[in-house]
C-alpha cells in the first residue's frame, strides 16, 4: 500500500513538475524526530498532517508544525467540532495514505485542509509523501497551492516556545 500511495503523491506533483523533488530515504522518517534527522532539519520544521473526523463522513486534515500540538478549544472554536482524531484504519480510509506517510496530497478522497500558523515561522518546511521514508522541501506558498490548503488556521498550541532556537536553526539551514 505504501508504494503506491507514494507513487500516487508523486503523480500529483506532476501537474507542477516537482516530482523529481520528492525524496526517498533509506531510514524512516515516519514521526517527527525520526523525519528532522534523516533530513537534519529541526523537529518543528517537519509538517506533520493530522487527520480529524469532521462533520457528515469526511476527514480533516490539519497541517502543522512538528512541535506544535492541536488545541482543544481553538479547535472546537474555528471547527465547532470536538478535536476527535482518526483511527490509523480511518486514516488509511479517507488518505489513502498510511500513518507515518500521511500527507496532504495524492488524497484517495476530496479531504478539506487546513495549514496551521504553527509553519509562517519558516521559510520553507518538510511534509512527508505518501511513505514512511520520504518528504519533499516547500515553501509555505508551495504547500499552500499543493495540498489545496482552504486557508490558513490557528488550531496549535506548544509551537515557538523556544522562538530563539528556531531563528538560529532557520539561519544555519538557509
Amino acid at each position: 500500500m505504501s508504494k503506491l500511495s507514494f507513487e500516487s503523491v508523486k503523480k500529483h506533483f506532476e501537474q507542477w513538475n516537482r516530482e523529481q523533488d520528492v525524496m526517498e530515504f533509506e531510514t524512516s522518517s515516519a514521526t517527527v524526530d525520526q523525519a528532522a534527522e534523516t533530513i537534519g532539519v529541526s523537529p518543528a520544521r517537519i509538517a506533520k498532517t493530522l487527520s480529524f473526523r469532521g462533520s457528515e463522513e469526511k476527514a480533516i486534515l490539519i497541517v502543522a508544525a512538528g512541535d506544535a500540538k492541536i488545541d482543544n478549544k481553538k479547535f472546537r472554536q474555528f471547527f465547532g467540532l470536538k478535536a476527535r482524531m482518526l483511527s490509523p484504519d480511518e486514516v488509511l480510509e479517507q488518505t489513502g495514505h498510511a500513518i507515518g506517510g500521511v500527507c496532504p496530497f495524492g488524497l484517495k478522497n476530496d479531504l478539506e485542509v487546513y495549514l496551521d500558523i504553527s509553519m509562517q515561522r519558516f521559510t520553507t518546511v518538510f511534509p512527508a509523501c505518501g511513505s514512511t521514508n520520504s518528504a519533499i522541501e516547500l515553501t509555505k506558498e508551495e504547500l499552500f497551492e499543493y495540498s489545496g490548503a482552504k486557508e490558513w488556521v490557528d488550531v496549535c498550541k506548544g509551537w515557538g516556545e523556544d522562538d530563539e532556537t528556531a531563528n538560529v536553526n532557520q539561519q544555519i539551514e538557509v
